[in-house]
């Protein structure tokens, strides 16, 4: 069985506040409104480059990137990127989503091999480890970790490999678009999130 990451297991909080505060300690004040447009903006650029994240290495350039992003957006371009990547990284928090941990454990109990399977860039091992749900699942493959996002079939194919799991007898849950087209045309069985919500489906 296969999960998607965010908006599965894992949601942002609210980065606004923390952002703000960061362009204020250096000197630029902007509203919420502002600050809140540029972090779409970001975001934005980030999706279709996480797996771009591969290593310790370029996961930094993408986050100065990233952030060279944020700041052209917030009116803030005069700052510098790489100066203020660490703040703009720290600002995002995340926390896991209403029952995804039980759900892991109840799919975990009954003999399911889990594996995490996110457009995301490496740094996601720490945040799922940060939350608890490192010792929950067998295996996480990020896009960064692919070459491919979703919805290329070949990160659930990594994932599958992982697990000693045949596509024909594995589901995937997820959120978006892309989990449903990149788990069908990779020959998993597709369950829309909420996590616990499908776990009971699956269960049943």
């Amino acid at each position: 069985m296969t999960i998607d990451a965010y908006g599965t297991l894992l949601a942002l909080r609210d980065p606004v506040p923390a952002l703000r505060a960061a362009l204020a300690v250096n000197g630029v004040d902007r509203d919420e409104r502002t600050v809140r447009s540029a972090f779409a903006a970001e975001v934005d650029f980030y999706v279709g480059r996480s797996h771009e994240g591969r290593d310790e290495a370029t996961l930094a350039l993408l986050r100065r990137d990233c952030t060279a992003v944020f700041l052209a957006a917030a009116g803030a371009a005069a700052l510098d990127a790489g100066d203020f990547a660490p703040a703009f990284v720290r600002s995002l928090s995340f926390r896991a989503e209403p029952g995804a941990a039980d759900a892991c454990r109840a799919l975990g109990g009954a003999g399911l091999k889990l594996a995490v399977v996110s457009n995301w860039d490496v740094g996601l091992h720490d945040h799922l480890h940060a939350l608890g749900f490192g010792e929950l699942v067998d295996a996480v493959v990020t896009s960064a970790e692919a070459g491919e996002p979703k919805p290329s079939p070949r990160i659930f194919e990594h994932a599958l490999a992982r697990l000693g799991v045949d596509a024909g007898a594995a589901v995937h849950v997820g959120d978006a678009d892309a989990d449903a087209e990149g788990a069908l045309a990779a020959g998993l069985r597709f369950e829309p999130a909420p996590l616990a919500a499908a776990a009971e489906r699956i269960l049943a």
